[in-house]
């Protein structure tokens, strides 16, 4: 399985939006796609027009509930080939099981290795276990980020979590990207702040990102990705460039590893 967390530790960067239209779009072209929302704000369901109950399971029970198999939590969506374990929006961040290597175990469930090939975990911005969880399983991590310095702060304060993680749990983690949200080429401070981000952690490192459109929020407000709500729109084709490169991603992963076996 390919694992990728979509992380940054400043609010309302995108995160959840990023998550919910890029797992749609890997789904849309044959990926059998899991997504993990670990945000007990819980929108992830809301994008997937998914409607729980106070007892439907969610992936906050392998923190709450010990020995709860992440198998249990899965819900199947409307949307061919995508799945979600959905977030519980009681859960009290920092409570729970403080294990950093919960879904990195369960992960380890036979079914899951052949029942999917791309997981991605929508985080909470909070320096928690949650987010240690996800920075622990995942292969790559994605970035959102908005053009702005509070996001920029977010990205740099992220940036030494994730060197903690890399040097003591996760050696192999990779950085993905750094994706720009709701860009505009014509306000000064986007260039500024993406000029920021290239310098510190390399041009090639930022991707061409997503521009601002009101579709992406009209998609949530119905509960369907972008590309069923709006296919024509500026957020469905960024979505799907976006897609197609973390396709290339997977494939050339999965090319590096048959060398390894061969």
């Amino acid at each position: 399985m390919f694992k990728l967390v979509i992380s940054n530790r400043k609010g309302g960067t995108g995160k959840t939006t990023v998550s919910v239209n890029l797992a749609a779009e890997l789904a849309a072209i044959g990926k059998r796609v899991l997504l993990i929302d670990l945000d007990s704000q819980g929108h992830c369901a809301v994008g997937l027009g998914l409607k729980l109950t106070s007892d439907s399971p969610t992936i906050h029970d392998l923190f709450s509930k010990p020995g709860t198999p992440l198998s249990k939590t899965i819900h199947i969506t409307n949307f061919a080939n995508l799945s979600i374990a959905p977030a519980d929006t009681l859960f009290e961040h920092g409570s729970g099981l403080r294990d950093p290597r919960l879904l990195v175990n369960s992960f380890a469930e036979l079914e899951l290795a052949s029942s999917y090939d791309v997981v991605i975990m929508d985080t909470p911005p909070s320096h928690d276990v949650l987010l240690l969880n996800a920075l622990t399983a995942a292969n790559f991590i994605l970035v959102p980020f908005v053009p702005h310095p509070l996001s920029y702060e977010g990205l740099r304060q992220l940036m030494r979590v994730l060197f903690k993680v890399i040097s003591r749990e996760n050696r192999t983690l990779k950085i993905a990207g750094f994706l720009p949200i709701m860009s505009s080429q014509k306000v000064r401070q986007h260039h500024a702040t993406k000029g920021d981000v290239s310098r510190q952690f390399g041009a090639s490192r930022v991707l061409r990102g997503i521009r601002n459109d009101i579709a992406l929020a009209e998609a949530f407000a119905v509960g369907k990705p972008i590309r069923y709500h709006s296919p024509k729109s500026r957020g469905a084709k960024d979505f799907a460039d976006l897609a197609q490169g973390i396709l290339d991603l997977i494939e050339a992963r999965q090319a590096i590893s048959i060398n390894q076996i061969l």
